[in-house]
């Protein structure tokens, strides 16, 4: 593509019809600019477009968010994949992308600082070396908003630091860093505090100037975070006391009037308090002469901050700084006195417990933000979560002292709320956040509290003022009291006892039809929860039956749930009746005519616009569970679930609806899998041919249900397959699948299903080309996986056709080759072999080469008879061999491949592990009665190969074989 204006001009109109609400508009031109991403010229094309003045800001926006997508989808490559960014232009976009980005509005800023991030986690430092001097060049500027630009970029690379694994790699990479950019951010820092001083009455500079001192404290957290850099450590005096200074220093000129976003002053000084907390943590020793100065710093901030909304970042950084002092032993006497601990609950945590007017805006207006703060542990930055984190670490060294001075207030809020609950919920609420932080100790997001404290007695806490709550008539009534009385029962469900917890059950399932969706949804969440508790006999806690009794309200009250406004896509919900579903098995079955229609009506709905992965996830795993369910005890209503799924999974099909193909052909899989005749149902032959075109084999997502799908055929109908002269492009899938380091255990998987169920000669012709692609790939690249995959399947390709018949072809493709096989694989590598199958399958193929092949005795491949037979026994007597192949460094799993969908592997559809040799018994004992009879028609021959062949211990784990079998070698 040339950088032409006729060019320019086209994009300017596909990017601004990726804009329109219309689907009909909109698809055509994102679908264009994806198929023309592998054009020399394209990237250059956004960027250059992103410098034009004359173009509309509209336009500039969605090219910056385009071009970052496409650095998302196309920078990162394996050696699997085709580079669809040429050489010219990887080196174009990292000479030009810093100095655009500078010089770009904020709101491209951000966009393009998100793509040299990305660029950066793969280039940095190794193939883009001047990045770092690229930036600190821009320190000299000057101006501001190109060094805010900078600054940006930095934080965007840097703060990776904060969550990656110790590797030699990232110290090095850190080193080079500070090297080149400790100093200068230093230097920075310095003259930016100079410049504060200088504009003290310039309101707009110092916007500039404090958005500036903001990113330099976010990028010195993540320089910091590892360990404490030399640089840093020598100049602590320097940034310690201008952080000291930051955070005592008012600025009225840059107080805002927004009630609920922070503003620069907040987040520069909740940013100055996460770094004393790192510092606090991480390095007290050298923290230790400035932290008396930080705790009255921060004391100070906490006391006199209000409870607007702005506030709660530096609120709660604030508090997790006074926990990280408090849980350090050089501290704690700070905290021992009682006046002490009084005047923290008193000013500081139950202010910080207390239910907000902005809190009850968020829980009435998004309900989905305040469930992901309360009980999907995203509150890091709420003050709530932030107060309970500190009562927990005072709890663990001075729980006595804190009970009994907690425990005052807390029943003294409660009092007041007894007095008239319509006006004090507010204290009701504080008392139980504040019990619950008191309380838990040790807590799992599957277990929910698991350790408690004795101090507090939880079930009569519960009686006294939990269950009260859920059994008034009205589920309406005070919605955060009863929110608040079902996660008490939520999170302390395995230390209740068995009575409260199973009991709560129908006051649960009760309000499920509370108009509050935050109620409504934790009620769903505690009983799926609870259904999925074991008792100390590790039988579920609620019994079958016992959920059968409730059954049918406690299914028609969830679907209910699900029509309620703002939950028609409820993941809890849903997850609940996947649960609910699973705990009936098959006494859910009466249900279904009712249930299914409802379950489908809803799949076709969200199809047309997927935008909850969750709540779609177990929307498909009830689906493939009412499927196992109704199919295990009536195997002909496969037929009922075809002709209601069809239709639906056609137009998902005909649509690309890229985030539910997986899921749809992992039930189709299902489905195939459960049909009993003999032969592949007229519908799924008209859509096999489909299953082979490349483009669906292009997604890292559809690889695998694909596979499954593909030897449900094979296995299904091997003879319809075989008459309709799709073999080879089933073996061009095995060809490109065995060709990916990624993807070649399900290449494996194919041609194994290929060979246990086609006709030996409908296969014949295509084998030795197989072997060929084989011993290509084992010459190109040489992985654990692979030669693990590649014995397997000579293994099984001897118990299928034979162990002279696999010497043949591979002798016939280079004369003497199996010699080298055997010397250089199998005896090395078998003991790699991992799985219960293919352990199996290798032993009995192993078996077979060594019993059934003349040339093993008395032919070429004599010599390794003896060592083949003690790498048969290793398998069998030694652990498995982890060490691995030189080249396994280059595999690589993407965390992050684009916009790709992931595999999401359905549970409950899932295939059950096929043993192609299931009527095989014990392969030690098949190995002892094939020598027996080997040793019979050849007599005397095995005696000495065995004694100078084996060692003492593997002649005894052999005896020990030949007497299980009850045999002997003549």
């Amino acid at each position: 593509m040339e950088l032409s204006d006729q060019n320019f001009a086209s994009l300017q109109k596909y990017l601004y019809d990726t804009l329109n609400p219309d689907v009909n508009v909109r698809k055509p031109a994102e679908t264009f600019l994806e198929s023309v991403e592998v054009n020399e010229n394209y990237p250059m094309l956004l960027l250059k477009l992103l410098t034009r003045d004359n173009v509309e800001m509209t336009i500039r926006v969605a090219c910056a968010i385009t071009f970052k997508n496409y650095v998302k989808r196309n920078w990162h490559t394996d050696e699997d994949t085709r580079d669809r960014i040429s050489a010219n232009d990887r080196l174009a976009i990292k000479e030009n992308i810093v100095n655009i980005m500078v010089m770009s509005p904020e709101s491209i800023q951000k966009q393009l600082s998100d793509a040299v991030s990305i660029i950066g986690r793969y280039d940095f430092p190794l193939k883009w070396p001047n990045l770092i001097s690229q930036m600190v060049e821009k320190f000299q500027s000057g101006d501001f908003n190109i060094i805010n630009g900078v600054l940006h970029t930095a934080h965007s690379i840097f703060k990776r630091y904060r969550y990656e694994f110790k590797s030699q790699a990232l110290w090095t990479e850190i080193k080079l860093v500070l090297d080149n950019f400790a100093k200068p951010l230093t230097d920075l820092f310095v003259a930016t505090l100079n410049l504060a001083t200088v504009h003290a009455s310039n309101p707009n500079a110092l916007k500039v100037i404090y958005s500036s001192l903001v990113i330099i404290s976010k990028v010195f957290y993540s320089l910091n975070f590892q360990d404490i850099p030399e640089f840093f450590e020598d100049n602590m005096e320097t940034w310690m006391t201008n952080f000291h200074s930051l955070l005592t220093t008012d600025v009225p000129s840059l107080h805002t009037q927004d009630d609920d976003e922070p503003g620069l002053l907040e987040q520069l000084r909740s940013q100055i308090c996460d770094n004393a907390a790192l510092y606090a943590q991480k390095y007290d020793e050298e923290f230790q002469p400035y932290l008396p100065t930080f705790v009255t710093d921060v004391w100070n901030l906490l006391t006199s901050t209000s409870h607007l909304a702005k506030y709660d970042s530096l609120v709660s950084n604030s508090l997790q700084f006074l926990a990280t002092v408090a849980d350090r032993s050089h501290y704690r006497h700070l905290f021992e006195d009682p006046t002490v601990l009084s005047s923290i609950c008193e000013k500081v945590i139950i202010p910080n417990m207390e239910f907000r007017t902005s809190d009850e805006e968020l829980f009435e207006d998004n309900p989905e933000e305040y469930i992901r703060r309360d009980i999907e542990g995203s509150d890091v930055d709420t003050r709530r979560r932030a107060a309970c984190d500190l009562v927990k670490v005072l709890s663990r060294y001075f729980e006595e002292k804190m009970m009994q001075i907690f425990g005052q207030y807390v029943q003294a809020m409660l009092q007041k709320y007894s007095e008239n609950p319509a006006q004090n919920w507010r204290s009701k609420d504080a008392a139980l956040y504040l019990v619950t932080s008191l309380a838990a100790k040790g807590q799992t997001e599957k277990h929910g509290v698991t350790q408690s404290s004795q101090l507090v007695n939880l079930t009569d806490f519960a009686a006294q003022h939990i269950i009260p709550e859920l059994e008034k008539p009205d589920v309406n009534s005070l919605p955060v009291i009863r929110a608040d009385a079902i996660k008490y029962i939520m999170i302390f469900r395995t230390v209740l006892p068995r009575e409260v917890v199973v009991g709560s059950l129908p006051k649960l399932v009760n309000h499920l039809s509370a108009a509050s969706p935050v109620v409504h949804t934790y009620a769903a969440a505690s009983i799926e929860k609870i259904l999925t508790i074991r008792g100390p006999d590790h039988q579920p806690l609620v019994k079958k039956e016992e959920v059968s009794q409730m059954a049918h309200v406690l299914l028609n009250s969830l679907f209910g749930a699900l029509c309620l406004p703002g939950s028609s896509e409820n993941e809890y919900i849903m997850k609940a009746i996947m649960r609910s579903f699973s705990s009936l098995q098959e006494n859910v079955i009466p249900f279904l005519a009712e249930l299914l229609p409802k379950l489908t009506e809803k799949l076709a709905l969200v199809a047309r616009n997927p935008s909850k992965p969750h709540f779609n996830h177990y929307l498909f795993e009830t689906i493939g569970l009412s499927i196992r369910i109704v199919c295990k005890s009536t195997p002909a209503a496969v037929a009922s679930f075809e002709e209601a799924l069809f239709p639906i999974f056609q137009g998902i099909l005909s649509q690309d609806v890229q985030e539910f193909i997986p899921y749809v052909f992992q039930l189709l899989s299902l489905l195939l899998e459960l049909h009993e005749s003999g032969t592949i149902p007229e519908p799924y032959m008209v859509l096999f041919p489909c299953l082979l075109v490349p483009v669906l084999w292009e997604r890292p997502g559809n690889i695998h249900p694909l596979v499954r799908l593909l030897r449900a055929f094979i296995h299904k109908g091997a003879g319809q397959i075989a008459e309709s002269q799709k073999i080879s492009g089933l073996l061009g899938v095995f060809q490109k699948l065995v060709a990916s380091k990624a993807n070649d255990h399900e290449g494996f998987y194919l041609i194994q299903s290929l060979i246990e169920h086609l006709p030996t000669q409908a296969l014949s012709s295509y084998l030795r080309q197989v072997f060929v692609l084989l011993f290509q790939r084992l010459q190109s690249s040489k992985t654990t996986k692979f030669v693990k995959g590649l014995l397997v399947f000579m293994c099984f390709y001897s118990v299928k056709y034979g162990a002279n018949s696999l010497i043949e072809m591979i002798d016939g493709i280079q004369a003497q080759m199996f010699g080298m096989v055997l010397e250089r694989l199998m005896i090395v590598d078998m003991q790699k072999i991992s799985g219960a199958v293919e352990r199996k399958i290798t032993a009995v193929g192993v078996t077979k080469i060594l019993c059934e092949c003349p040339q093993l005795l008395d032919g070429p491949y004599s010599r390794l008879w003896s060592p083949l037979l003690q790498a048969l026994i290793g398998l069998f007597e030694l652990p498995e061999d982890e060490s691995i192949h030189p080249d396994d460094h280059f595999i690589e799993v993407d965390d992050a491949p684009g916009y790709t969908v992931a595999y999401s592997q359905l549970n409950f559809a899932n295939k059950q592990e096929h043993d192609p040799l299931g009527g095989a018994g014990d392969p030690r004992l098949n190995l002892a009665q094939s020598l027996s009879k080997l040793s019979v028609a050849y007599p005397g021959r095995l005696s000495p190969l065995l004694t100078t062949g084996l060692t003492d211990s593997d002649r005894a784990h052999l005896k020990t074989y030949l007497d299980g079998a009850k045999v002997q070698i003549a």
